[in-house]
């Protein structure tokens, strides 16, 4: 190519002035969203002033901190000029290895990029350390002023701006600004489908297709009521389990989390084991279930699926499988059955599953009681919890991966997020019955209720954890930001049975959806059940690869004889329609 069939160079002052236009009108958005804010709504303003006291309350400990900053920034300059200068150093200051945010070459080979990244982790993590050695503040306060902090130092991130994130730059000066037009067309596209509030997407609406792409595995609906439609799924084996499988989801998300993609299902891959799979699919509420509770939840859900699993296979016993919200549920469903002499559990396994609420992890952070009395005013004009409220909640838990990423990618990049099963059930948000939200918060959060045998009563039955002798196989994953593994650990020596306590790896998701094919990840296991979780830990063995062989291989031993495959709707129980079922579909308005 000549010069003269160059690419004409960006006009400086053309690119400048399309840069100015979006700034001015990002912060127009920007003052009409905080216009609408009112108040103090997660209750972090009362943190920071009693977080501020006390560190002004200890001069020379602040002044320390000065010290600290001050010193690591003059040998970071000190690194700098001998980068500058062309001497080869080591980087005083390195990202997380699971921070992705700077995997662009410029930050490591461009000085100037460089020391902005540099300086940037010397700063974060300062005001991090310095707010969480501050003495004197309550635990709870503590955890609200540490996680904002953090909240704040992710939003900082020079990744996040344009001036300051070189991949940025350079497609700004490539395409000559249009990734910043396309991004402001994006952004703005964000707030309509918002409603005026900023839904960031992380996945195009069309991307899959709910019984099609993902949710697929083929079965019937053979039973539903007001909070449920239970699917039975087809065979895939000529012999099965004498016992049936029912699997109780969360319903602050949809149910195919454990159904995506033909390569990551778990129905699938339990189904090509032998097993019998029911699945419940939690219906969508709207206003007309404001005053279902958490009792109609266990009525209407796992024991109104188990009358129907037995009836339509004939089985005398079921095992159950409960995840999340769901294996509370569950739990408390299996002490309900204990006390009124019920003995139709074979086994239970929990996912990811909190009934010791002591230490809750970050979700504790939004669950004060002058939150709680918001949520629940809130709640009281619809009668249900939106499910964007959820969504953003469990967001912000993880801002880097699901917030700023796609920040940069869609508003400073332009570009469409990329089609990904995970975040496009993640984006499938379901709504709360304002009833069973509340006690759910209120009993199981603030009061730690499930600890206490007769804590709380369903059904006019004290629910004690510790009448459950059904075997269990209790799930955590190490890095689970929503049921902290410590804390799952300390739920599973509730139970009065003994339980068989396994560790994965990776998150709350991640760590439950991994298929042996993958081939990913790894699992502790201990046949030992020490009194502390980190001793447990300690003296665990790791292993390579899925804990589903190892969870099926358990499992195998309640699943009492052979029977011959059963077709749903063959049985008993009549095919209503095909899975995945009508509930499923409902989706969320402000989702």
């Amino acid at each position: 190519m000549t010069k003269d069939d160059a690419e004409p160079a960006p006009d400086a002052a053309e690119l400048a002035a399309a840069i100015h236009k979006v700034a001015e009108q990002s912060q127009r958005i920007a003052s009409d969203f905080m216009a609408r804010c009112e108040g103090d709504p997660l209750n972090v303003g009362g943190a920071f002033v009693e977080m501020s006291a006390r560190l002004l309350a200890d001069p020379a400990r602040l002044a320390q901190a000065q010290i600290d900053l001050w010193s690591g920034y003059m040998e970071l300059w000190g690194h700098a000029a001998g980068r500058a200068s062309g001497r080869e150093a080591e980087p005083l200051h390195r990202p997380d290895k699971n921070d992705r945010r700077f995997l662009h070459a410029d930050w490591e080979e461009n000085p100037v990029f460089d020391f902005i990244k540099q300086s940037y982790l010397l700063t974060s993590r300062w005001m991090i350390d310095t707010v969480r050695e501050t003495s004197g503040l309550d635990k709870e306060v503590l955890r609200k002023v540490d996680f904002y902090t953090r909240r704040f130092a992710d939003a900082l991130a020079p990744t996040n701006f344009v001036m300051t994130n070189p991949e940025v730059l350079r497609e700004t000066i490539d395409s000559k600004g249009q990734n910043l037009a396309k991004g402001l067309s994006n952004l703005l596209d964000d707030l309509e489908r918002g409603k005026g509030r900023l839904r960031v997407k992380m996945v195009e609406d069309d991307a899959f297709k709910i019984g099609d792409s993902v949710a697929a595995s083929p079965g019937k609906v053979v039973f539903q009521n007001d909070l449920m439609q239970l699917i039975q799924y087809a065979p895939r084996t000529e012999k099965v389990r004498e016992r049936p499988l029912l699997i109780v989801p969360p319903w602050i998300n949809k149910f195919y989390i454990l159904d995506l993609r033909e390569k990551n299902s778990f129905v699938k891959w339990a189904v090509e084991q032998g097993h019998t799979v029911f699945m419940i699919s939690w219906v969508n509420p709207d206003g007309a279930l404001a005053d279902k509770t958490f009792e109609d939840y266990m009525f209407e859900g796992p024991l109104a699926a188990i009358d129907a699993v037995v009836e339509a296979t004939g089985a005398d016993k079921v095992n159950l499988i409960g995840y999340c919200i769901g294996g509370t549920l569950t739990a408390t469903t299996l002490a309900y059955m204990a006390g009124k002499g019920d003995s139709r559990a074979a086994s239970a396994t929990f996912f990811a599953t909190l009934v010791d609420f002591d230490e809750p992890g970050e979700l504790g952070v939004f669950i004060d009681e002058e939150q709680i009395a918001g949520l629940e005013e809130r709640m009281s004009e619809k009668g249900y919890l939106e499910g964007a409220d959820m969504a953003a909640t469990f967001n912000m838990l993880r801002a880097n991966d699901l917030i700023w990423s796609f920040v940069v990618n869609n508003y400073l990049m332009g570009k469409e997020p990329f089609p990904f099963d995970l975040l496009f059930w993640n984006s499938d948000a379901t709504r709360m019955p304002a009833a069973m939200h509340s006690f759910y918060l209120r009993k199981m959060y603030r009061e730690n209720a499930l600890t206490r045998p007769g804590g709380i009563a369903l059904g006019g039955v004290p629910i004690d954890l510790g009448r459950i002798r059904t075997p269990l196989y209790v799930l955590a994953s190490k890095e689970d930001h929503i049921a902290p593994w410590e804390s799952v650990y300390a739920g599973a020596k509730l139970y009065g049975g003994r339980a068989r306590f396994v560790l994965a790896s990776s998150g709350h998701i991640a760590g439950v959806v991994n298929p042996p094919a993958a081939g990913r990840y790894s699992y502790r296991t201990n046949p030992k059940t020490p009194a502390k979780a980190q001793d447990w830990f300690d003296g665990a063995t790791e292993r390579d690869g899925s804990w589903w062989p190892d969870w099926n291989k358990w499992a195998e031993r309640h699943g009492g004889g052979g029977a011959p495959a059963r077709e749903p709707g063959a049985g008993a129980l009549q095919a209503i329609e095909d899975a995945p079922g009508s509930y499923v579909m409902v989706r969320s308005e402000n989702g």
